[in-house]
């Protein structure tokens, strides 16, 4: 019989999960890639999004595993928040299949394959892909610029390891290659699936920033080029990479083994 474990209260001592031990260690998320506990999110009115978005965040990235549930009181007091805001952010994810109400329990994270990840990036692959066609087809010289003073500042943000800047300007780069397809129907499906990509398990690895300069580079000579295949191309394979790197982060995590009992790393508690 599998053994659930809580968000934020896994079964075994606390001791166990606050000493300086491997395990410990291997859990502590790298500096800057965590929001600092007991600070309050802001934007009242959009409370439930963020802290939706945080959780999905967590999922996806293997910070909080399937079968594991999440405590309402445990999360509004790491995002410094009140209880009803999570409690419409998991309403939300539940409408996502991404967890599970249970009766007297509360909410279980469901299931997550190998399949699932795929799937999620292949079809922002392909919009995603589409979308820097037509881009490629009616770029101007002004965006270019703007494009390459985008990729310039966040070549700089790299270099100085600013990660949340990193994330921002990364967003921004394809931000502005989605608007000029002219496709608002397009741009508003790539975003609805975006958000099940965790941005800050790409923008803290370090391999990953370096690749992504470099497709960066490439896609700019194709938009200037107005080659309108290599961009998409070059953008599907931009999402390929990005599932490849989670599926094998979350397979050494350990999160596909055999009929897991409990998951090995659980998530230490807030």
């Amino acid at each position: 019989m599998t053994t659930r474990q809580s968000y934020g209260q896994p079964d075994r001592p606390l001791g166990h999960l606050t000493a300086d031990t491997p395990e410990r260690r291997h859990m502590t998320r790298p500096a800057g890639t965590r929001r600092a506990r007991g600070t309050p999110l802001t934007r009242a009115p959009q409370l439930a999004d963020e802290v939706a978005a945080h959780l999905r965040d967590l999922i996806m990235s293997g910070e909080i595993w399937p079968g594991q549930y999440i405590r309402l009181d445990d999360v509004a007091r790491e995002l410094g928040v009140s209880v009803t805001p999570v409690r419409e952010a998991l309403v939300r994810l539940r409408s996502e299949d991404m967890v599970e109400l249970e009766p007297r329990r509360g909410y279980v994270v469901n299931a997550l394959s190998q399949q699932d990840v795929r799937d999620l990036f292949d079809l922002q692959g392909h919009v995603a892909g589409e979308l820097a066609a037509r881009a490629a087809s009616t770029i101007d010289r002004p965006h270019l610029t703007l494009l390459r003073d985008i990729q310039q500042s966040l070549r700089n943000a790299v270099h100085a390891e600013d990660i949340d800047q990193v994330k921002r300007l990364e967003f921004e780069f394809h931000r502005v290659i989605n608007r000029l397809a002219h496709a608002r129907k397009l741009s508003w499906f790539l975003h609805t699936a975006n958000r099940y990509t965790p941005g800050r398990f790409y923008s803290t690895d370090e391999a990953w920033r370096a690749d992504m300069l470099q497709r960066h580079d490439a896609l700019l000579t194709a938009l200037e080029n107005k080659n309108t295949e290599e961009a998409r191309a070059i953008t599907v394979r931009h999402f390929t990479d990005g599932a490849d790197r989670l599926i094998n982060h979350l397979a050494k995590l350990g999160m596909w083994r055999p009929h897991p009992v409990t998951p090995p790393r659980p998530r230490p508690p807030v």
